[in-house]
């Protein structure tokens, strides 16, 4: 069974666009994409009236590419329409990261955009996601990012950046508030209704999302106190809770992995 799940906000001239690409790449590079979705600010839950559309997908490779001795790249890359941005991952890499705590394919697995897809591929990898997934390495991951874009906000500022680091931040808190997860919300909105957070914490994000979604350029202001004060204890918080280990056990991941894969390498 298919899934689409694309919202009537989004500009139905873009997202055509958006499909022609998907129909151009899966006939030109002869791969079956199992899941294209939007993974940018629109999917995040804070979109700009000038945000991108950041279009990534999964796709299978044909089995003569995979039997072959001969290694093609494994990333399909569209060059920049206006504001279209449209790549993708072969499954084997994809899942490869996923072992190695990289968090990007569980976002897109959690992505509410969806353009295509395939249900029972979507549902079956959320399953393996789940299983083999590193809760601290994910955290890891997300505290990296966010300490980054972090740094960033306050050397060069705007407004627009402080929430490429307040997502990170909530997927943080959510993860500890929810100790037998590793896969987390990607949605901004949704992280929040699943924590505990104080009420006036809430209203100054409401307020700072309802900002950047009628602004295109929401200036270079000093972050709000509570905002700021929040990314920076949940960073400190998960410096010391999700510690950096040695390497990973990783045989019994990997043979989950490798069963999937060669389930839908030859589909």
């Amino acid at each position: 069974m298919s899934v689409r799940a694309v919202p009537d906000s989004m500009d139905p001239t873009v997202v055509a666009a958006v499909d022609a690409e998907l129909d151009r790449v899966s006939s030109e590079h002869t791969v079956s994409i199992r899941l294209a979705i939007e993974s940018g600010s629109r999917a995040w839950g804070f979109p700009s009236p000038d945000s991108d559309y950041d279009c990534r997908f999964v796709y299978v490779a044909s089995l003569e590419t995979y039997l072959s001795p001969w290694r093609t790249r494994d990333v399909i890359e569209t060059p920049l329409i206006g504001l279209l941005d449209v790549n993708g991952w072969d499954l084997a890499k994809a899942l490869r990261l996923l072992v190695a705590g990289n968090a990007v394919l569980v976002e897109w697995l959690m992505s509410p955009i969806v353009y295509r897809g395939d249900e029972a591929f979507r549902t079956r990898l959320r399953e393996v996601a789940t299983e083999v997934a590193d809760r601290d390495r994910i955290a890891r991951h997300y505290l990296h990012l966010g300490a980054r874009q972090w740094a960033l906000q306050a050397q060069k500022g705007g407004l627009k950046k402080v929430f490429y680091s307040l997502r990170p931040a909530m997927a943080l808190r959510w993860l500890r508030e929810h100790p037998g997860a590793a896969v987390a919300p990607m949605h901004l909105p949704t992280l929040m209704s699943q924590c505990e957070l104080p009420a006036d914490l809430v209203a100054s994000i409401a307020e700072l999302t309802e900002l950047k979604s009628r602004t295109r350029e929401m200036g270079t202001a000093t972050p709000p106190a509570l905002i700021a004060a929040f990314i920076g204890a949940e960073f400190d918080r998960a410096g010391v809770e999700f510690t950096k280990r040695g390497p990973r056990e990783t045989a019994s991941a990997r043979a989950v992995t490798d069963e999937f894969f060669r389930a839908e390498a030859l589909r």
